[in-house]
């Protein structure tokens, strides 16, 4: 079969992989299922590699944000069929576990992340390619209802996997509730998804941060009810005049740089929170002496993609919420190395991959 490996900076090949298999026999678990991917995407955190920011030692395999369709099941398996379609959320996880228990699905003790070593697990293979081994399945996938959806949902389950629920934890995070005035920063897949997740829980105004024209415009028809353009000093200023002089209830800190958790930090209110879920890259640090003296609280962190599924997958169904739309560029998997390119270059906000014709 096909899979995207990544060799080093900005070199992303596609190539002939072994295709994944079940161990069949009782003894063995019979935990895992093969799912044939219909769509995968390229993550904003798939970049950070891609640039060289973070180093890439040996070739290995990407893609932790797919859905597709069962083709085999383990015999231990007992939530998910052949012929069911599914949502992989970012991780895997058992479901048993204490902390999945606790509804920290992420830190699952017997989970992991796709690409990577497993505990006692093995290998977990990587979305952007025409097949995977889901460990642990009836932990980590959720079916969707009825198969195969329409395709026009196919977009909005897709984000599902990492940036919708990523922009509700930031929300979330930020203790955004009705009436909650918010700011986000980040006019990627995740910020534009946490103006989503800020208006479905029923903030009532929303600060797009964003000097790109394209994005404000999909920021306003996803609930922004401002735009600031303006960055560090000068954003925080406008932010800050916008409401009454002490910045808004909430700021969703959805990039990860040093620059945008110290904006976040000093825009919001006095007593207000910041949710973060930008991956940290570029050394975010945190202002502790605007925290202690405004009495900023500061929360969040890697999404709990898996928990949050259930929730929003009805306003998904019933296009309540139409996150797809972040997807701008539609490429065939054979063209990943154009979708890394694109998005590098800032020319798509985020690319679906079709696996199959």
């Amino acid at each position: 079969m096909l899979a995207t490996v990544m060799y080093g900076t900005r070199d992303v090949r596609l190539e002939d992989v072994p295709d994944p298999t079940l161990d069949l026999r009782p003894a063995a678990g019979g935990l895992d299922a093969v799912v044939r991917v219909e769509a995968s995407c390229v993550c904003g955190s798939d970049l950070w590699p891609y640039r060289g920011i973070e180093p890439v030692d040996q070739p290995h395999r990407r893609g932790h944000e797919w859905v597709g369709i069962v083709e085999q099941v383990g015999v231990n398996v007992t939530t998910i069929s052949p012929g069911d379609f599914v949502i992989a959320p970012m991780y895997v996880c058992d479901g048993t576990c204490l902390n999945c228990q606790n509804h920290l699905s992420v830190s699952c003790l017997g989970g992991g992340f796709w690409g990577t070593e497993i505990h006692d697990k093995g290998f977990a293979d990587a979305g952007q390619g025409e097949r995977v081994r889901v460990p642990l399945a009836d932990g980590t996938l959720v079916t969707v209802p009825g198969g195969m959806p329409d395709p026009a949902l196919l977009p909005n389950l897709v984000t599902l996997t990492d940036v919708m629920c990523t922009g509700h934890h930031a929300a979330r995070a930020g203790r955004v509730a009705p009436g909650s005035t918010v700011a986000v920063i980040g006019d990627g897949a995740v910020g534009l998804c946490a103006i989503i997740a800020a208006k479905r829980l029923g903030a009532a105004r929303i600060v797009a941060m964003s000097r790109h024209e394209s994005r404000q415009k999909l920021a306003e028809e996803f609930g922004a009810t401002d735009v600031v353009a303006e960055r560090g000093t000068a954003g925080i200023e406008q932010l800050k005049q916008m409401f009454d002089g002490m910045g808004p209830d909430a700021v969703l800190e959805c990039v990860g740089t040093k620059e945008s958790m110290e904006t976040a930090i000093r825009a919001v209110r006095p007593g207000g929170k910041v949710g973060y879920v930008g991956a940290p890259a570029g050394g975010s640090t945190l202002d502790m002496a605007t925290m202690y003296f405004n009495n900023v609280g500061v929360d969040g962190g890697i999404a709990l993609v898996r928990d949050y599924i259930p929730e929003l997958l009805p306003d998904i169904l019933n296009r309540t919420i139409q996150p797809g739309k972040v997807f701008d560029l539609e490429l065939p998997l054979a063209e990943v190395a154009d979708a890394y390119q694109a998005m590098d270059e800032r020319r798509a906000i985020k690319v679906m991959l079709r696996s199959h014709a």
